[in-house]
């Protein structure tokens, strides 16, 4: 199958599972802002984070290895598979036996042991998922995702609405969702006979180690990068505040969220096709660009429009803080592309020198524009942050892949979503007529490299 035609039929196969799925749970947004007060909201928000901050750190990023060793033809699934179930089930029980000192964080106070929980499942769950992935059974992969929403519903109606356990409602849905996959994928996939403690390659385990260590700090970088303006907005705004900013990061999520789907395919392609890499990145580059920011001005349209549908009236205000987190969020999808030519190259450490210079401007700034423009002040500080990086990684990749940029499209597409930014946010006259005159500019100036993909792959069909 020609390349182009494969990272598409592996997107389309990830949509059909991930998207549908997703989505659903992200209409959920609804049902979590109706039952839960701004503060409890904002606090459930922080105690997951905290749960994303520790799986790095428990599972020592193995699960980066797991991806990227098995799409190693040359490597054994089972000392893929082994080495990353050891890795995790060592440091949960690491994690379990510190735990009571989580105790002593006011936040997390009484959640120790449902922490753990949350810890456990989720890395286990990625372990299994992206198994699954790297040994390119997409559509297991798929199925999964939409089970797992499923699961999510359901068990958020019977905890939240049903028993009305409030905080503890919510992780404990994440948790039971998570566990249900991991049967699920470990029973379909039989992932069982790949567990080899004896007959295991100790070379392979020390080279995934080597790789996954430095994706450690790599990976909690990237968290401060993301998350560390949630609590700094808690302890100057207040939780309340910080409720309303974790409701407003649900929108531009959608970029993520479709983003994340063509990433799963397209580290598939990136590290199976080696013909003409330079030609192939710089064409799926230009359409993914054109994509992000064809979202990014639909959605910053829509920004007074779409939490009345999905938010209960007294999160409305939450639409003051989307616009600069969408253009934000378009840059951060931007920076996984250049990122996964790292994880082509297994240069893990030039990822986290970069995930370093996020993290560090990223925390300056939103210590200096919190406390002066508030919550958008942590929405634009993130945004610069990822411009930042951009640029580095940008120069820095081009030793390894010469991307092709056009960059009057991309700094045109830039202004234009920052000029409706600034529209939608001073509320000018007549702000929706030129807020639709800009988007219709986006989708010309976009439109053509998308439509120069489809033909290409008609062509090639």
């Amino acid at each position: 199958m020609d390349k182009y035609k494969r990272l598409a039929s592996n997107t389309m196969i990830f949509a059909i599972g991930t998207f549908s799925s997703k989505l659903l749970t992200f209409f959920l947004t609804r049902l979590y802002t109706a039952v839960l007060s701004k503060a409890e909201y904002g606090v459930t928000d922080l105690i997951q984070q905290s749960g994303n901050l520790l799986l790095p750190l428990v599972t020592l990023g193995i699960v980066n290895a797991v991806v990227r060793f098995g799409l190693d033809k040359g490597v054994r699934k089972s000392d893929v598979f082994t080495t990353g179930l050891l890795s995790i089930l060592g440091g949960s029980i690491l994690l379990t036996a510190i735990s009571p000192l989580l105790g002593g964080i006011s936040l997390l106070s009484g959640y120790e042991w449902l922490l753990c929980l949350f810890v456990l499942m989720s890395s286990l769950r990625s372990l299994c998922a992206q198994f699954v992935r790297a040994d390119n059974r997409v559509k297991l992969f798929a199925v999964d995702g939409i089970l797992s929403t499923v699961t999510t519903i359901a068990f958020n109606v019977l905890y939240l609405v049903v028993l009305d356990w409030g905080i503890f409602g919510y992780i404990f849905s994440i948790v039971c969702s998570d566990a249900l996959s991991v049967v699920f994928l470990f029973c379909t996939a039989r992932l069982g006979r790949f567990i080899r403690v004896r007959e295991l390659d100790r070379s392979v385990s020390k080279a995934m180690l080597k790789y996954a260590v430095p994706m450690i700090p790599n990976t909690v970088l990237w968290w401060i990068t993301n998350v560390s303006d949630r609590y700094l907005v808690a302890h100057f705004c207040g939780e309340e505040f910080n409720g309303l900013y974790a409701a407003a990061y649900k929108i531009p999520s959608l970029i993520m969220l479709a983003s994340g789907i063509f990433m799963d395919a397209w580290q598939i392609s990136a590290v199976t096709e080696e013909k003409e890499r330079d030609s192939f990145y710089s064409r799926v580059m230009s359409m993914y660009s054109s994509l992000l920011f064809l979202m990014a001005s639909g959605i910053i349209v829509c920004t007074r429009v779409i939490p009345h549908i999905l938010f209960d009236p007294k999160y409305y205000d939450a639409w003051r803080y989307i616009p600069l987190l969408v253009i934000a969020m378009v840059f951060t999808c931007i920076v996984n592309f250049l990122g996964s030519i790292y994880m082509v190259e297994k240069k893990s450490v030039r990822s986290l020198v970069t995930a370093a210079v996020s993290a560090v401007v990223n925390v300056l700034l939103n210590l200096w524009w919190i406390p002066l423009y508030g919550v958008n002040g942590a929405a634009a500080a993130t945004l610069i942050c990822y411009l930042i990086v951009f640029v580095i990684r940008l120069v820095d990749t081009r030793r390894y892949i010469r991307i092709r940029w056009d960059w009057m499209r991309l700094l045109g597409c830039t202004l234009i979503v920052l000029a409706q930014t600034v529209i939608a946010l001073l509320q000018l006259p007549l702000w929706w007529v030129w807020e639709l005159v800009l988007c219709a500019v986006t989708v010309i100036l976009c439109g053509k490299s998308v439509i120069a993909t489809v033909m290409h792959l008609l062509k090639r069909g």
